[in-house]
């Protein structure tokens, strides 16, 4: 076979799995059947207990995440989850080291075992590679910087990163030297943050 030949069959190849396995289309719909014309999940999204995930519209999980909502994970409006990125809703390696085989016959008292609904902020970014774990509340305006290992509760707009995370900046910074540059979108910033962002910080 001529390398001519082979390359254009490696290109039909990648584009037949792009079309077919990993393209994201608009629209989706949530547990409860509602709608959602502008939420985006990559079909390389692994989705666990499904019924406990509740979206809002205009969210974005990309490709080869895993979301784990046993115990409920909440993602609101505007959210966007990169790739790579873990959301769950309970940890068991505790409990199992303790207990052993012992585990599975235990139905109810399992010590070390963690469990808590996740929740993540409107308009916040979850970055590559990060592990959010159980129990966890990201507010709103919040970005999370690449490979952050998240666990606990964090403020709006905060910038948090990471092994264990924490915050390390405020997203309205960047916001308000944007909104500088284009202050016509002033007012449809403050309609979802609830909030005008400080002055411009100087460069």
């Amino acid at each position: 076979m001529s390398g001519m030949l082979r390359s254009r069959l490696n290109r039909l190849r990648r584009a037949l799995v792009r079309a077919l396995g990993f393209r994201i289309v608009f629209g989706e719909a949530a547990a409860d059947g509602r709608p959602l014309p502008r939420t985006r999940i990559s079909p390389s999204t692994c989705i666990e207990n499904g019924q406990g995930l509740v979206l809002a519209d205009n969210v974005f999980i990309g490709h080869f995440n895993f979301i784990e909502a046993s115990h409920g994970v909440r993602i609101e409006a505007g959210v966007q989850i990169t790739n790579y990125v873990s959301i769950v809703s309970h940890s068991s390696h505790r409990s199992l080291r303790l207990m052993g085989e012992a585990y599975t016959e235990a139905a109810d008292a399992r010590p070390g075992f963690v469990a808590g609904e996740v929740r993540i902020g409107a308009y916040s970014y979850i970055g590559p590679h990060c592990l959010i774990e159980a129990g966890t509340r990201i507010g709103k305006g919040c970005l999370v910087q690449a490979f952050s290992r998240v666990r606990g509760e964090f403020a709006d707009f905060a910038v948090i990163g990471g092994n264990p995370a924490v915050v390390v900046g405020d997203t309205r910074d960047a916001d308000a030297r944007l909104l500088a540059e284009h202050p016509q979108w002033r007012a449809r910033y403050e309609a979802w943050a609830g909030v005008a962002p400080a002055e411009a910080p100087d460069a």
